[in-house]
């Protein structure tokens, strides 16, 4: 998936098996498990998600530097109750930067945006994300790709704001 709404420097692929090995050394980065929990457990869960359907998983490069990875899913394949009450056609993203020298450079507000862009254009009718309540730089990051929203609620992992994508900036 290219980004032709948004910032062209940015592409999406799909997340292969064969990817797992970056994904695990961005997993065990200070800042990624900071916010994802433990690498090996991390690992496991994005093995079985690349195995099934219901999760769309993306390597997200840079001038052809892969540095982020994305994942998406329909909210009701989600066994989350904070996604409930959303609406059908309702797509999740989770999303982390690997690289730790791509932190702090705007990347994540624009390869959010761009994918979210794309998104919505091929028809998620609402486009969520959940970030942890005191992961501050992150909803500011999103807050610049056009999330809004500071609803809390209590998940497995503690409590976190959902946001939704509005398109605005």
């Amino acid at each position: 998936m290219r980004a032709i709404l948004a910032d062209p420097a940015y592409d999406f692929r799909p997340a292969l098996t064969s990817d797992l090995p970056m994904l695990r050394r961005w997993l065990e980065t200070p800042e990624v498990a900071r916010w994802w929990g433990d690498p090996a457990h991390q690992e496991d869960l994005l093995r079985e998600d690349m195995a099934g359907t219901a999760m769309t998983m993306l390597i997200v490069s840079h001038d052809d530097r892969p540095f982020a990875f994305a994942q998406h899913c329909d909210v009701h394949d989600w066994p989350e109750p904070l996604y409930h009450h959303l609406p059908p056609e309702t797509r999740a993203i989770d999303a982390m930067i690997g690289e730790p020298d791509m932190l702090g450079q705007g990347h994540g507000a624009k390869f959010l945006r761009a994918l979210a862009d794309n998104m919505t254009r091929d028809g998620a009718k609402l486009i969520v994300i959940d970030p942890a309540v005191g992961n501050h730089r992150a909803r500011r990051a999103y807050g610049r790709a056009g999330f809004e929203g500071n609803a809390r609620f209590r998940t497995r992992e503690g409590t976190a704001v959902i946001m939704r994508f509005s398109g605005r900036r």
